[in-house]
């Protein structure tokens, strides 16, 4: 069970130290990988819904865009917003990446035990390298624009949408390369969405940290 549990914890500390200049509170940050584990709740609700449509149970892309991808993130981000994203804590937009991290690793850690309590330590294993870290993703892409539109006068919902897109777009691809199972060696793009979407993270912290304004501050004072 550790190997199950282990995966989110070390990518949420890995978030954690990678903000440089003001670190949120661990209570907020606890909360939020526990409303995390909540959210699967109303995402695995509205999976077993959908899938019941044959619109999109019955069609592989459709499943993975519409019927997985959208209600996990959608339910990722209810919880960001309800929570997080109002505290006065969330002071910089680099805060948008750190909360969606922690509540999307509690969703993973939860959907990680499911998996390895059916598949063993080799499924363990593999999730380690592969859907966990892909969570990690989908979330700073989503984070990224979260950060953006909080302190947004005029773009907020269209920043939070932009969000909410780019998760369910590479969630959805690396479901549905996983997903397909008629063409042979398709599911290497599943890595390949990954590889560029963990490409697109790295660059959207270096960039939040990069404008944070508590780095101007330390820098100006450096210079005094």
């Amino acid at each position: 069970m550790g190997l199950a549990i282990a995966p989110g914890i070390a990518l949420s500390v890995y978030i954690y130290f990678r903000d440089k200049y003001d670190k949120e509170p661990l209570t907020a940050l606890i909360i939020s990988f526990l409303l995390g584990v909540l959210s699967a709740v109303p995402a695995l609700i509205a999976e077993i819904m959908l899938e019941k449509i044959p619109a999109i149970g019955d069609r592989t892309f459709m499943r993975a865009f519409l019927g997985i991808a959208l209600p996990e993130e959608m339910a990722k981000m209810f919880f960001i917003l309800i929570y997080a994203y109002r505290k006065k804590a969330f002071n910089e937009p680099y805060d948008g990446i750190t909360y969606s991290v922690m509540v999307s690793m509690g969703f993973a850690t939860i959907e990680n035990i499911f998996y390895v309590w059916e598949g063993g330590w080799i499924v363990a294993l593999l999730r380690i390298f592969t859907a966990v870290p892909a969570h990690a993703t989908f979330a700073i892409l989503m984070g990224y624009y979260l950060g953006l539109s909080k302190f947004s006068s005029t773009s907020r919902i269209p920043l939070l949408l932009m969000g909410l897109f780019s998760a369910v777009m590479f969630h959805g691809a690396y479901d549905f390369f996983l997903m397909v199972e008629n063409i042979p060696g398709i599911w290497l793009g599943a890595f390949a969405s990954l590889g560029v979407g963990l490409f697109l993270s790295l660059r959207a912290t270096r960039i939040h940290n990069k404008n944070s304004p508590f780095g101007v501050s330390q820098n100006t004072e450096m210079l005094k």
